[in-house]
């Protein structure tokens, strides 16, 4: 469990890598699903017989669906930040898809605080460099630097 902190503290930890999450199998329902949500039925996500004859040898999941996993991913190993009331996500400032993650594979993230501003008062701007590692790769699915508003009272 991740430690309780106060907001401006979140200064002290920039630079500092986190443990890494937890691992978490991408599944071909979870795919599908994912499909479903966005409309995405590109046959390299959800028909693993076409897939299966491209260069990946069976489906992968979609880019976006790996990124959509982040906020979930990073709540195992962030700190808890005291008076929290909520988090926003604010955006992205770099995102590469590095590797493709195959149906089955493990991913967990690692991540690294770059920044942490209070752009007024109890509204702290968080920025962060998110690695999500696959199972047995020496490349990562992707990397990310995140910008995330947390409010606090």
């Amino acid at each position: 469990m991740s430690e309780v902190i106060k907001a401006e503290d979140l200064q002290t930890l920039i630079g500092q890598e986190r443990e890494p999450s937890s691992w978490l199998e991408i599944t071909q329902d979870r795919i599908d699903r994912f499909a479903e949500a966005t409309n995405d039925h590109q046959f390299i996500h959800v028909d693993p017989e076409k897939a299966a004859a491209t260069p990946f040898g069976g489906t992968i999941a979609h880019g976006f669906l790996t990124l959509s996993l982040l906020p979930w991913l990073t709540a195992e190993t962030s700190p808890k930040i005291e008076n929290q009331v909520m988090g926003i996500n604010y955006g992205l400032d770099k995102l590469r898809f590095v590797q493709p993650v195959k149906v089955g594979a493990r991913v967990r993230v690692r991540q690294l605080l770059l920044q942490a501003v209070e752009r007024k008062p109890g509204h702290w701007m968080i920025k962060s460099r998110q690695t999500v590692e696959i199972e047995g790769q020496e490349k990562p699915a992707l990397v990310a630097e995140t910008i995330s508003i947390i409010v606090v009272n």
